[in-house]
């Protein structure tokens, strides 16, 4: 009897300390950057980009003009307000699942199609806002990213 009531006790402490330490990490863990900002290199950050949201995410900087013309059109579209050709698909919530962009609670991330020409789906390129009105873009379904500067 004082045998199992040890085991009892230690599998119950050892599920505390494992919930524990798993709200901790959350709480703690979970704005962190998904990589250091100083990983940025300034051949891919323009001089002046620190006003762009985003930069301090590592993440290279490309201007909207430097992505497929579609990007240009999905970004008006968000201006707007939409309407968006995917209502089911687009302004919904991007769950970050690859952790490639900054860990943020969710619903902070929001996606949208960008069209791809001759594809019979949606395709695999979208565009990503944040809500400190950081934009990104990934033309790989979410494989890699770049901080998108609307100005350029």
């Amino acid at each position: 009897m004082f045998n199992r009531r040890r085991i009892t006790a230690a599998l119950i402490g050892l599920l505390v300390l494992v919930l524990g330490g798993w709200l901790v990490k959350d709480a703690v863990g979970g704005d962190s950057p998904a990589s250091p900002a100083s990983s940025s290199s300034p051949s891919t950050s323009p001089k002046g980009s620190a006003a762009v949201p985003g930069t301090d995410s590592g993440l290279p900087v490309k201007g909207l003009s430097t992505l497929p013309s579609q990007a240009g059109d999905t970004w008006k579209l968000i201006e707007k307000g939409g309407p968006y050709p995917y209502p089911r698909n687009d302004d919904v919530v991007f769950e970050n699942r690859e952790k490639r962009l900054p860990g943020k609670k969710s619903g902070y991330y929001h996606e949208y199609t960008v069209k791809t020409p001759g594809s019979a789906d949606r395709g695999a390129r979208r565009l990503i806002t944040g809500q400190a009105h950081e934009l990104y873009y990934t033309g790989d379904h979410y494989g890699s990213f770049v901080v998108v500067d609307p100005a350029r």
